[in-house]
């Protein structure tokens, strides 16, 4: 019973990841009504839809657009997005549908015999209001747009009702079924020492995404509980149904009994799933149709917009997609860009206006950041056809390495780990870089040579893989980006490629041609391409049953396929990861995997602030001082000139830090310094002066070349139990925006396993600062509260050390001032920041201290008064940071 509410609540997780990353807008008037619909096969079930419609706030007569919502939310989780569409001219309806919110009926999965027949309804209802505009044969204009859940009506409905006439469906599904049990090698040839093995072909012998059956719903809460809680009302006793089904049908329970029990597809499953899947109707889609699909998306990869793309083009109908950076993983959300992309399809093929055309193609691709406003650009490569996942043109890349042997452990654990579905976003950062760990004995790794050019991967690699053993072995296949020891390699989006082999009998192996997952990624010069196939993965069921088998290449050549029409970006953009420690990272991951909610004790308590130390400004000026010796730095005071005995509260300490890139350039080159409690400390330097290399080693990223970096005392090495007193935030938030900022800020405490009560929450979300705002969804939040609340989250258990790298970027001068408070706040208590900021004169008016680097050296360390009034012995008056720091680094003109 517990499987199946699990393999049910799968599909809660396509409406709680759900989202349409549209800005928000003003409250526009909405008008609720309740709309009685009939359905079923018979056409017998009375449904009462709650709706609300809201006219063109311009008046008069405009097209309609229908937003649906994702599973698990209603027509309250797109009202914002109605809201904009509505002040830009259009007729809007949402609705909850049957079975969610405050509408009647039980969910059928967007089936045509119910869901599908209850918005043919609502198209008819909208033919009858005098707001909407008809046509020529008297039925409505009308487009629908949705996310996820809603997506897949979108598409649904477009299939079956001819009057629609545009539709926007986002990071949604094509095969529900491939969604949900996916095999990379179906449809491949198989061959086994002169006889054809058996590969699974597609959903029938796919392998169980179990990862995604409760990663929010663990402990099976239905669907009326989960509503509840998000309504933060009180949640009515489940009764044994309730608790077995939720309000999905009863018939769908039934269908997934016997899935449940091990986790394979039954024909009764496969053929349920299917009749809800786009796929299969899209050649009857003639409504224009752009699909928005996210790159971060390990529910709804890339393929499935490539799956539904082609079967609405193969029946002459108009299709663009986009691949932008989100997704039920995560990501950006990009939601200005995806609004005009929407907006200017809509207005195209609803309003007939004539403006600027959707490229057929677009993919986001990172452009790095501004020189000037350190902002993250995205830039949009388009194309003027659609190639698919093989590409316009194929680079052949040899891999090497010998046949590996493997094993499945007993009962799948512990299992390897590619990604954690759902919260990937808050586990990585921007550049995709994820949490992945292989098992040593389960995984096989074959190699490529370091690239001697840049290879811009666009699509779906293959490769040939060789299996020898017995009986049919469950493998994943991902491809790595690997740059030098200094960097753990990069899963491009955290994706892997499950496939099952069968070995003939008597054969003793068989081959199989292995899809990867699709991706936009760039290699760098001088990166190894590597792929890693492995027994076991988290997110998905593996057989209980121990098994041994020896993985090898049944061809070196890994074809990867290009887009030559897309401009490439522009190379050497820097690999970061989110700003938690390694150890945190792996154990957040494990403790997830197992459903453990406890911590590791007391060797993660912090230890209690002491009191401050005197404010600097009561300390008599002193002249700044330059780099000293390391021999100098270890017996030196700190920078406010206070000795502590025994080095153990010393919240940071540097001496002879060194770190050379590949070439030899030393990035930091002897750094030695000090930071006290109570201090906010401003590390300064131009870009390459070696800031944000010294906070990854800060941080435990990256390990020294020499030199040596202590907390507290204790030497810091990657996932040293010191840096859990130390709270980090860098490149900017990364968030789920389908979220409110408290369940995003109490998702992430509960990955790390450690108690609840030792978060603070309340503290932490007090600094902040951010107030009402927090029971909101993060995709209705300005920049200034997504900082803010990035910042909050750096500051769980209230940590005694915090580091922040441009917290203060994207914000306007009140959020300035009010983040300047923040970080004031925080140390007034006695505990230490560390800010890296290129915003000087805010540094000047935050920071108690600073250290400035040039070339990877300390040029100058002090409190930021003395450095001021120092400055002005020397003859400038009333010096700015600036001019002091222009002098120091011998930049002035």
């Amino acid at each position: 019973m517990k499987r199946v509410a699990a393999l049910v609540a799968v599909l809660a997780v396509l409406g709680v990841t759900t989202w349409l990353v549209w800005p928000s807008a003003g409250e526009a008037r909405g008008r609720d009504q309740r709309i009685t619909v009939v359905d079923g096969p018979a056409d017998d079930q009375r449904v009462e839809l709650d709706t609300t419609f809201f006219p063109p706030a311009g008046g008069g007569k405009a097209p309609a657009v229908l937003v649906a919502h994702g599973f698990g939310g209603s027509k309250q989780s797109v009202r914002q997005q109605a809201a904009r569409l509505a002040q830009d001219g259009y007729a809007v309806l949402t609705w909850s549908a049957r079975g969610f919110g405050r509408s009647t009926g039980e969910i059928a999965l967007n089936s045509p015999d119910y869901e599908v027949k209850d918005v043919k309804q609502l198209v008819d209802w909208l033919a009858k209001r005098p707001e909407v505009q008809l046509d020529a044969a008297g039925d409505p204009r009308v487009g629908i747009t949705g996310g996820s859940y809603g997506g897949a009506i979108a598409l649904m409905t477009a299939a079956f009702d001819q009057r629609i006439d545009a539709i926007v469906p986002q990071i949604t599904w094509a095969d529900l079924a491939d969604a949900l049990f996916p095999d990379a090698a179906a449809g491949g040839s198989a061959t086994g020492s002169g006889a054809q093995a058996t590969i699974g072909q597609g959903a029938a012998d796919g392998v169980f995404k179990r990862m995604w059956a409760g990663i929010f719903f663990g402990q099976g809460v239905s669907l009326d509980t989960f509503a509840a809680q998000s309504r933060r009302e009180a949640a009515a006793p489940l009764t044994v149904e309730q608790a077995r089904c939720g309000r999905f049908l009863p018939a769908i329970c039934d269908v997934y009994q016997q899935v449940a029990e091990d986790g394979r597809a039954t024909p009764e499953a496969v053929a349920l799933l299917r009749r809800s899947s786009p796929v299969t109707v899209a050649g009857r889609i003639k409504a224009p149709t752009l699909l928005l699909q996210g790159q971060r998306d390990s529910l709804f990869p890339l393929s499935h917009a490539d799956a539904n793309a082609k079967a609405i083009a193969a029946a002459g109908t108009p299709v663009s997609l986009a691949w932008f950076d989100g997704g039920h993983d995560g990501g950006n959300g990009e939601a200005d860009w995806l609004y005009d992309q929407s907006s200017a399809w809509f207005a195209r093929h609803l309003k007939g206006e004539a403006g600027p055309a959707v490229s057929a193609f677009t993919v986001t691709r990172d452009g790095g950041r501004d020189p000037g406003t350190r902002q993250r650009i995205r830039l949009h490569p388009e194309a003027g056809s659609y190639p698919g996942l093989a590409g316009t043109d194929t680079t052949t890349v040899q891999l090497a390495g010998p046949e590996q042997n493997v094993i499945n452990p007993p009962g799948g654990a512990p299992a390897s780990i590619s990604t954690v579905p759902g919260v990937g976003g808050l586990l990585s950062g921007q550049g995709g870089a994820g949490v992945s760990i292989d098992m040593p004995g389960q995984s096989a790794a074959f190699e490529s040579a370091p690239l001697t050019a840049p290879l811009q991967l666009t699509g779906s690699p293959t490769v040939k893989i060789k299996v020898s053993g017995k009986g049919r072995a469950t493998l994943f296949a991902k491809l790595y980006d690997v740059a030098d020891a200094a960097q753990p390699p990069t899963l491009p989006a955290g994706l892997v490629a499950p496939f099952r082999v069968t070995i003939p009998e008597g054969a003793g192996s068989a081959e199989a041609t292995v899809t990867l997952p699709a991706v936009d990624h760039q290699f760098a010069v001088g990166h190894r391409l590597r792929l890693v196939v492995t027994t076991t993965d988290m997110g998905f069921a593996t057989p209980a049953e121990p098994a041994a088998f020896g993985v090898s290449l049944a061809s070196p050549a890994l074809a990867v396929p290009t887009v030559r029409a897309l401009a490439a970006p522009p190379t050497g953009v820097a690999w970061w990861v989110w700003a938690m420690p390694l150890a945190a990272v792996l154990l957040a991951a494990l403790l997830l995997a197992t459903g453990r909610t406890s911590g590791r004790g007391g060797s993660l308590r912090r230890t209690p602030a002491p009191p401050a130390p005197p404010h600097p400004a009561t300390e008599p000026p002193r002249t700044p001082t330059k780099a000293p010796s390391p021999a100098e730095a270890a017996s030196e005071p700190g920078v406010d000139g206070e000795r502590v005995a025994d080095g153990r509260e010393v919240p940071l300490e540097i001496v002879g830090l060194t770190k050379a890139y590949r070439n030899g350039e030393r990035a930091v080159d002897g750094l030695s310094f000090r930071v006290e409690q109570g201090q906010v400390l401003g590390l300064l330097g131009p870009n390459g002066a070696g800031k944000t290399t010294t906070m990854r080693m800060m941080m435990g990223l990256i390990r020294p070349d020499d030199g040596e970096i202590r907390i507290f005392g204790d030497p810091v090495t990657p996932g040293a139990p010191v840096l859990s007193r130390l709270g980090s935030f860098v490149e900017g938030p990364g968030f789920l925006p389908h979220l409110s900022g408290r369940d995003n800020i109490e998702l992430y405490w509960a990955a790390t396993g450690r108690p609840a009560a030792d978060a603070h929450f309340e503290e932490a979300l007090e600094i902040a600062g951010l107030g009402k705002a927090l029971e909101r969804a993060v995709r209705t939040y300005s920049q200034g509260m997504r900082q803010r609340l990035a910042i909050a989250q750096a500051m769980l258990g209230l940590p005694d050390l915090l580091v922040l790298d441009e917290p203060t970027n994207g914000l306007d001068p009140p959020q300035i001032r009010e983040m300047r408070e923040v970080l004031k706040r925080y140390a007034r208590d006695g505990r230490t920041v560390i800010v890296s900021s290129h915003m000087l004169a805010e540094v000047e008016q935050t920071c108690s201290h600073v250290v400035v680097m040039h070339r990877g050296r300390l040029v100058s360390t002090g409190p930021v008064s003395r450095l001021l009034s120092s400055a002005a012995g020397n003859g400038h008056g009333g010096p700015r940071l600036e001019d002091v720091f222009l002098d120091l680094i011998g930049d002035r003109s």
